[in-house]
């Protein structure tokens, strides 16, 4: 059996990845901090090996019995891109090449790189070079996670030799329901405000272009580059993609399903102009090199989605941990109060004058009480 590892396993694409290596018979190993908890990944952690370390501290005790490496680790967005921009570059640039060097010294044969389809953000009012781009063209990211992950690919393919083989996939904005489900994706937005607030907001009409691709069709993807032709991934960037939509088309065809669903939901439109990104790629080369083809609908996306939050009672959609950034700066400021003393609520060795302290509150029985 083939042994995996998948930096950043616990992670919004990583709890969706991990079920269909295990589904397709793979051996895994996880390499995650677990900034969100044990519980996304509750389902298979039974069935996985779950190394909790950070992935600048990766060494090669990590792959010696792994036959191919996925990297989908590091920050995942703009915003906490921007609020750490020191922690981006680490880990997303440089502990992603020591991943792909480290990985190919101790003889993996493949490597799959998460990289962002962001990389060809052209922004708003730029109707000139308003191009369909492919993975020939030329690109200039101006953003601080588009850059750091640019900035990785270079050195990662440059690896590539006869015996280790490095891939880039460029992913489109993803969408649709995960265990480590999160809430700051453009459609998974959509139809959190629909089932929260009965309406979606739009910014600058919508006119914004973005690439799509389903959670679930970006794992398929992953396990397809691990079974392929070695051959045709080896130093290769592959965009996922399963077409591009305007913000406003988006909106639309998630109002729709959900009107299926028996749910009215307003639209409310912001034309004031914002710096926002705006950019279309092409699929084709994936399609015609390993024959990807993404099977999951927007609609059926949304409608999946709808049913999976109310099953695992994802409605408390105001906490923190479903949105990267507000859930990163939280834990920040956790550490920082804690910093001050070493703990938050259980002081270590704390007795009082008797010395009993500690061991009476342990032993006393517990009590009901009734709000009245």
């Amino acid at each position: 059996m083939k042994k995996v590892l998948v930096v950043g396993g616990a992670g919004y694409v990583g709890c969706v990845l991990i079920e269909e290596l295990l589904a397709k018979g793979y051996s895994v190993k996880i390499l995650d901090r677990l900034f969100f908890g044990r519980e996304p990944a509750s389902r298979f952690l039974d069935r996985v090996e779950l190394i909790v370390e950070d992935m600048r501290e990766f060494d090669e005790s990590l792959v010696q019995d792994c036959s191919a490496v996925i990297n989908i680790g590091g920050l995942s967005n703009d915003p906490t891109a921007e609020f750490n921009p020191k922690a981006n570059e680490e880990l997303n640039t440089l502990a992603s090449i020591r991943v792909a060097e480290i990985s190919k010294r101790a003889g993996v044969e493949r490597l799959v790189f998460g990289s962002t389809c962001s990389i060809y953000d052209r922004g708003v009012g730029e109707d000139v070079n308003d191009l369909l781009l492919d993975e020939a063209s030329d690109v200039a990211p101006k953003a601080a996670y588009a850059t750091s992950k640019l900035a990785a690919e270079g050195p990662i393919l440059a690896l590539a030799d006869e015996s280790f083989a490095p891939v880039a996939f460029r992913k489109g904005t993803i969408f649709g329901f995960s265990p480590r489900m999160r809430y700051d994706l453009v459609v998974n937005a959509f139809v959190k405000d629909a089932l929260s607030k009965g309406k979606m907001s739009v910014h600058y009409g919508g006119a914004m272009w973005r690439p799509l691709i389903d959670v679930k069709d970006v794992a398929r993807a992953y396990v397809m580059a691990l079974e392929c032709d070695v051959d045709l991934i080896r130093g290769e960037i592959f965009n996922l993609t399963a077409g591009n939509f305007r913000i406003s088309e988006l909106a639309l065809r998630v109002q729709h399903v959900l009107s299926q669903l028996g749910l009215k939901v307003d639209l409310d439109v912001d034309y004031s102009y914002r710096m926002l990104r705006s950019y279309r790629v092409s699929g084709n080369k994936i399609l015609h090199t390993l024959g990807f083809q993404p099977l999951v609908s927007l609609e059926e996306a949304v409608e999946d989605m709808v049913q999976e939050i109310d099953r695992w009672g994802y409605t408390d959609f105001s906490n923190p941990r479903y949105y990267n950034i507000e859930w990163m700066k939280l834990l920040e400021e956790a550490v920082e109060i804690a910093r001050t003393h070493g703990y938050v609520l259980t002081k270590p060795d704390f007795k009082d004058a008797s010395g009993l302290a500690t061991e009476r509150v342990r032993e006393a029985p517990s009590e009901t009480f009734t709000t009245r």
